[in-house]
């Protein structure tokens, strides 16, 4: 077999009169007059290659034979091509390689589909993923994806950090998402479980000494999918000693600048803008703004605790809020418009959107004959209304409130051509509460995990007020995307069962789920912290993808099925029953 010496995308102008030979898969195939061009193509790029009679008339006697995607190896000097025939949207499209030898290493079926059409339904790119991957779009998102790991690896290494790999078959945690479970044939009736996280592996490593460690890690979570879940995914996971906040949010945006600035040539400012918890939910309704447009929204509950219109009344005196937002310039929107942004906000739990148009001095509105002069007054002056503008209003519980307008000012800001998707804003989002109560379980539950450090201040809260505690976690969010989130850890085993007490976990049930991890703290655990970036995510919105699996090289669907292999598929019966398990009849028809 005739060996590569370079890959097709690297024959240049710098390479005539060399000898090249090159190992890939027919693309395009053309005859002119007894000439034959042929398109060769491998991960790097497309060359062309030349058969001419004149050339080798064996070769060109075997070109008569090929078709796409036959496997191929050529032989050939490099030479410049006759000026009409360059082709300027090609890195190699000046030259071309005129075969004096070829070899067929293999042939192939006619494709299900045309390796260059772009409009592609997911189903057949999934079921033939080998061959979608060799699309040029499909390649340069996996090699792009190669770069971003090793100059991940790369950074962390300068950086004193141990890369370290930790079990895949662990046990089950409670304080997540739905594990999948593994079954022992060694342990009859016992359970391994696939990490959602390393967790408690990467805190076990700072009590060990190893002081950063870093892995690019496959996790998974049994959870419902959509655009930006998969079941197993992979995250990039740190954890670092004697260190706070400010260390872990220094060393991720070093590591950030460095990613966009080789591979994207785009130069990012430093430090990134941090905004709390609170002040996200109370202006952007999410704890994950999209932060390139305005539309901040407004509480204004405090001014119809006594209004004669009624929506807004039993919001502001049974719990709820009332809550604006100024769309500047809005007034362009159409009523046809605004319906359908209504409609928008029910699909999020909204019972309606109440709206005001000021064109001049007037308010253009169904609400504004229920509003008197002082509540015309307050609204004017907190959200600074003026002619041009349309405001909206949400009034319900805070949830239903908060969901619906995010939802509502991230269409408007597409609508009205807002969002710079050039653009590439980063920002921190920080002191997360703690805990929040469960009203399902009728107890609290983390909000991040129960390993989270709280706020000092807030410690003395954590018996009489537990909702009030704010939590030392950092979340990364780009463009109105959660790409990373960590925390600093319990680091002492008093803290860590003050905690797990606040989330009703016995001293009884800690010591059975968590007991290692307790008496880890014991031998001198050190202060510390982590985090961990979604790269599926990270790579997806580095290349403007919609979803992750254009990042993925073997992706699940939306029911978490691999079309390729057919997985998850029925197992034999000895197999289950080496294992102590039998699917029961009824469950198994349900399954579907």
């Amino acid at each position: 077999m005739l060996k590569r010496t370079h890959y097709c995308g690297q024959i240049q102008e710098s390479m005539l009169d060399r000898e090249v030979c090159l190992n890939g898969w027919v693309h395009t195939i053309r005859d002119h007059g007894g000439v034959v061009f042929v398109d060769v193509r491998d991960r790097s790029g497309v060359v062309q290659v030349v058969f001419n009679p004149e050339q080798s008339r064996e070769a060109h006697s075997l070109a008569n034979d090929l078709r796409t995607e036959f496997v191929v190896a050529v032989r050939g000097v490099v030479r410049l091509r006759d000026e009409e025939t360059v082709n300027p949207s090609l890195p190699t499209g000046t030259v071309e390689v005129p075969a004096v030898e070829l070899e067929i290493l293999n042939k192939s079926k006619t494709p299900p589909f045309d390796l260059d059409e772009e409009d592609l339904g997911d189903s057949i790119r999934l079921k033939y993923r080998y061959l979608d991957i060799r699309r040029p779009f499909m390649t340069r998102n996996l090699m792009f994806r190669h770069r971003v790991n090793d100059t991940i690896r790369n950074f962390l290494g300068n950086e004193n950090f141990i890369e370290v790999e930790t079990p895949v078959l662990t046990r089950s945690t409670p304080e997540g998402a739905r594990d999948f479970l593994v079954p022992s044939r060694l342990n009859i009736g016992q359970f391994y479980a696939l990490p959602q996280s390393p967790q408690l592996f990467k805190q076990l490593l700072m009590v060990s000494g190893l002081d950063r460690y870093y892995q690019v890690v496959r996790c998974f979570r049994d959870e419902d999918l959509r655009a930006d879940r998969q079941p197993e995914f992979t995250q990039l996971d740190m954890e670092l000693s004697f260190v706070d906040e400010s260390d872990v949010i220094d060393i991720i945006e070093r590591l950030i600048t460095r990613l966009f600035r080789e591979l994207l040539d785009y130069p990012l400012t430093t430090p990134f803008p941090r905004m709390s918890y609170h002040e996200a939910m109370l202006c952007y309704g999410t704890d994950c703004p999209d932060t390139r447009f305005g539309f901040e929204m407004v509480d204004v509950t405090h001014l119809f605790h006594q209004t004669s219109l009624k929506v807004f009344q039993k919001a502001a005196t049974g719990g709820g809020v009332v809550k604006a937002m100024n769309v500047k310039g809005g007034h362009v929107v159409s009523r046809k418009e605004l319906d359908e942004l209504t409609d928008l906000a029910g699909r999020f739990g909204a019972k309606g959107m109440a709206w005001i148009k000021v064109e001049g001095n007037e308010w253009m509105s169904p609400i504004t004959k229920f509003l008197s002069d002082s509540e015309k007054t307050g609204l004017a002056e907190a959200l600074g209304m003026e002619n041009g503008d349309l405001v909206l209003f949400g009034a319900d519980q805070p949830k239903i409130v908060n969901d619906s307008l995010a939802q509502v000012r991230l269409a408007l800001g597409r609508r009205m051509e807002l969002v710079d998707h050039r653009r590439f804003q980063f920002m921190w989002v920080t002191e997360f509460p703690l805990l929040k109560f469960d009203p399902t379980e009728k107890r609290y539950v983390s909000v991040h995990h129960p390993f989270t450090a709280p706020v000092e201040a807030d410690v003395e809260l954590l018996s009489d007020s537990p909702e009030k505690v704010r939590s030392r976690a950092y979340d990364l969010v780009l463009n109105g995307v959660e790409v990373g989130g960590g925390s600093i850890r319990i680091h002492d085993s008093e803290m860590q069962e003050r905690v797990f007490e606040a989330l009703s976990i016995s001293k009884k049930e800690a010591r059975k789920k968590f007991g290692f991890l307790l008496e880890a703290f014991q031998y001198g655990a050190p202060p510390h912290g982590g985090i961990a970036l979604g790269l599926d995510r990270l790579i997806t919105l580095m290349l403007g993808g919609k979803t992750i699996r254009d990042v993925i090289a073997f992706p699940k669907t939306q029911k978490g099925a691999c079309p390729v292999t057919d997985a998850p598929a029925e197992v034999e019966a000895m197999q289950l029953a080496e294992l102590g398990l039998r699917i029961e009849t009824s469950r198994k028809k349900q399954s579907p």
